[in-house]
């Protein structure tokens, strides 16, 4: 294990410490931090698994031991165990982001999120300017391209329409939707790619996966960790904060989500074996867990996991640091409860910020191109 390195002065990671009542309803504001930001990564490390790693030991937490340890990703090997199963998200993101212009010469952009239900030809996607560009308005994309904008879908976000395959229309002028956050945009965007991406479809990387390399991958193979894949297609309710005064208003957007009859029986198996299934990211839980609610391998799913949530599917999690006020933030604080036995939301929310600010003492990078935790 690499040893932590000495803390920074003037760094600081909050959030408020409200007392918890029986039955009481948690705050928006419970998952708020702030975050220097020198902290934020714009640009990825190399190799790959050359980022950092914090380990975090929920049941050592719970019996208020010492908890924290922190490694190489490259060291990952060392904290799995022969016989258990990898579970990652495999989308591909899509060239989504389309800059264009309207008729007048004026800019605008399009950036698509998801395909319309049954319909090939029309997509829903956030238009800019949207309040300018009326229902059947007509934006030009660099390649040529006339694309019909419809009427609003709710959320913000319009219905537009390709007049042929739109994943043809991306590749001629379509660019990688990198997070608003990074304003570095020297990095090649295959770099914005899991190396094991295949079926395309998310707006937004699986972030935790971008720490594996080739060589990592077959490493673990060869010590008997096994590997399946799921897919959901990301959407960019990733970075959108969560809404309303309490974490039971939010809603998050539907995502297209699909489970392989091999990684189903593999996940069974490995329960019945009573083996760790260790989840790659968020999104790989968000599939797993409605799959092991609703008993089905393959639709949409819009599952919002918060404390307290008993996890069926999932015993250890890879993940990324994530954005204050997020849904992100909730399902890691909901996970860490489920590990904690005897602690409340809030003694997990403690929890996780108090492992943030180690991260940010000991220089740890945040968000998609930076350092990872390992949660078991």
């Amino acid at each position: 294990m690499a040893p932590g390195r000495a803390s920074r002065p003037g760094a600081t990671l909050s959030g408020p410490m409200t007392p918890e009542l029986p039955g009481a309803r948690l705050r928006v504001d419970h998952f708020d931090y702030e975050l220097p930001e020198k902290a934020i990564a714009q640009v990825p490390v190399e190799p790959r698994d050359a980022a950092r790693l914090l380990v975090l030991d929920r049941a050592a937490s719970a019996a208020r031991q010492p908890a924290i340890s922190h490694a190489v990703f490259s060291e990952v090997g060392e904290l799995l165990r022969p016989g258990d199963l990898l579970v990652v998200n495999d989308s591909r993101v899509i060239p989504a982001r389309l800059p264009a212009t309207r008729l007048g010469g004026a800019s605008a952009e399009i950036l698509l999120l998801r395909p319309m239900p049954d319909e090939s030809d029309r997509w829903e996607a956030l238009v800019r300017p949207s309040r300018r560009i009326r229902p059947g308005g007509i934006l030009v994309l660099r390649s040529g391209e006339q694309v019909e904008v419809g009427e609003g879908l709710g959320d913000g976000t319009r219905a537009v329409r390709f007049g042929r395959d739109p994943f043809l229309v991306m590749a001629e002028a379509g660019e990688t939707p990198l997070p608003p956050y990074i304003r570095e945009r020297s990095t090649s965007p295959d770099r914005y790619q899991t190396v094991y991406a295949v079926p395309p479809g998310s707006a937004a990387a699986p972030t935790a996966g971008l720490h594996f390399t080739d060589r990592l991958l077959r490493s673990l193979e060869a010590a008997g960790v096994a590997r399946v894949h799921v897919t959901l297609h990301v959407g960019l309710d990733t970075f959108r904060p969560l809404e309303g005064t309490f974490i039971d208003e939010h809603r998050i957007h539907r995502e297209w989500y699909e489970i392989p009859a091999a990684t189903e029986a593999a996940v069974a198996q490995a329960r019945h074996d009573g083996r760790r299934v260790v989840a790659v990211g968020t999104t790989s839980v968000r599939v797993l867990e409605t799959a092991a609610r609703e008993g089905s391998n393959t639709g949409w799913t819009d599952l919002y996991i918060t404390p307290p949530h008993p996890f069926r599917a999932v015993d250890a999690l890879i993940t990324n640091f994530h954005l204050p006020r997020s849904s992100l933030l909730v399902l890691v604080t909901a996970f860490l409860q489920d590990g904690m036995p005897g602690a409340t939301p809030l003694d997990a929310r403690d929890t996780l910020l108090a492992a943030y600010r180690t991260a940010l003492a000991e220089g740890y990078r945040f968000y998609s191109f930076g350092d990872a935790m390992f949660i078991a």
